[in-house]
């Protein structure tokens, strides 16, 4: 899991628990939640380096193994209320893309990542995406704070991570799976600050 936000937020026991029963009863919103039916094609998916390359907490070597283990994983993390790995489907039911978000409710934070498809790339619904699963965060999960990061060198996440009001808070490391870090830039995103520019 990646580390929580630096900004730190207090929170009672009741939002914690609602966050977490939010996150356990996620789906029937338009979302899909991954499953085992998914395995295969979420590892087409991401065996694309086009799709995979630019995000650094995916399960590696990328086979259909530790991608089960990465879904099983996430289930077991979603029954606790602190992920939630969906997927979204194409016109012939095959995976077109994916969002990981990873909650933590004692600080009511969250963030998001995922990625589509090559050929659905660049085809400027990025940003309506992003502001989506914004909303999704804040007014389905009940969360206060969103933290993003993207790779330095990764110009579409950032370009749509900017337009979505999110404030750079300069750099930090990303931690892999496998322990290594990338050096990422980092935004967050106050619940206040959403509504101050976009009903919910």
């Amino acid at each position: 899991m990646s580390a929580p936000p630096k900004t730190v937020l207090q929170v009672t026991p009741e939002e914690e628990a609602a966050i977490r029963a939010a996150v356990r009863g996620a789906g029937g919103e338009g979302l899909v939640v991954a499953g085992s039916q998914h395995v295969a094609g979420l590892t087409a998916l991401l065996a694309d380096p086009r799709v995979s390359d630019p995000i650094y907490d995916l399960p590696r070597p990328i086979n259909e193994a530790n991608v089960a283990r990465w879904v099983e994983e996430s289930e077991a993390l979603r029954r606790k209320g602190e992920c939630l790995l969906t997927v979204t489907l194409d016109e012939a039911g095959e995976v077109a893309g994916y969002s990981r978000f990873t909650v933590w409710p004692d600080r009511s934070a969250a963030e998001i990542a995922g990625a589509r498809r090559a050929d659905l790339q660049n085809s400027h619904s990025g940003k309506a995406g992003v502001a989506r699963s914004i909303a999704f965060m804040f007014e389905h999960l009940g969360v206060r704070l969103i933290a993003l990061t993207a790779a330095l060198d990764n110009v579409r996440s950032a370009a749509s991570i900017d337009a979505a009001g999110f404030r750079r808070l300069g750099e930090i490391d990303s931690v892999r799976p496998d322990g290594t870090t990338r050096r990422s830039l980092y935004w967050e995103l106050s619940r206040e600050e959403w509504v101050r520019t976009h009903r919910l």
